[in-house]
């Protein structure tokens, strides 16, 4: 494990389980390898990411809270919060929000100990469906992966978005 924080902290891209359906990503504070997983699904660049919060602590830190953090996470949620400065990764989310997620899953707790956030994003070409195992996943999108934890099929579908503690749809 000690190996895959280390690659975390480095910037590696990873594809990896969650809660909900596989993840494309990276240490969010890499702004190189942020840029390079936009690339890799051929998404908007301005299109905003959202990131695996390493604990409760750097959601406090980092955004305002304007919901129970522990009603929601870790779970499949992703929680759009304002950000305390709206400068923070904007390369990540050049807006005011940044989505948050804690994934009920093992990976989580690699991010925990890394102390990083780390983009958290379905592995899929922009606009095409989402990954419940690898071999859903575009070659294209895997010829360009340092990183794959296959935990086999999944049984998910996107996290459920809250934003001012209200669901909304994608």
């Amino acid at each position: 494990m000690e190996g895959q924080i280390k690659e975390i902290l480095e910037g590696k891209i990873f594809i990896y389980p969650t809660d909900t359906i596989y993840g494309i990503g990276c240490n969010a504070y890499n702004e190189d390898s942020v840029t390079k997983i936009k690339e890799i699904k051929a998404r908007d660049r301005d299109k905003p990411l959202s990131v695996i919060a390493p604990s409760f602590k750097w959601v406090e830190e980092n955004c305002v809270i304007d919901a129970d953090l522990k009603k929601y996470l870790p779970g499949p949620y992703t929680l759009l919060l304002k950000k305390k400065d709206k400068n923070f990764l904007d390369y990540v989310s050049n807006n005011e929000f940044l989505g948050i997620r804690i994934p009920k899953c093992s990976f989580s707790e690699k991010v925990a100990k890394a102390g990083v956030p780390f983009i958290t994003t379905s592995v899929n070409l922009s606009g095409e469906p989402f990954a419940l195992k690898i071999e859903d996943i575009h070659k294209d999108i895997l010829n360009h992966i340092d990183i794959i934890i296959d935990e086999g099929e999944l049984n998910g579908k996107p996290s459920t978005i809250i934003k001012e503690g209200k669901e909304i749809s994608r």
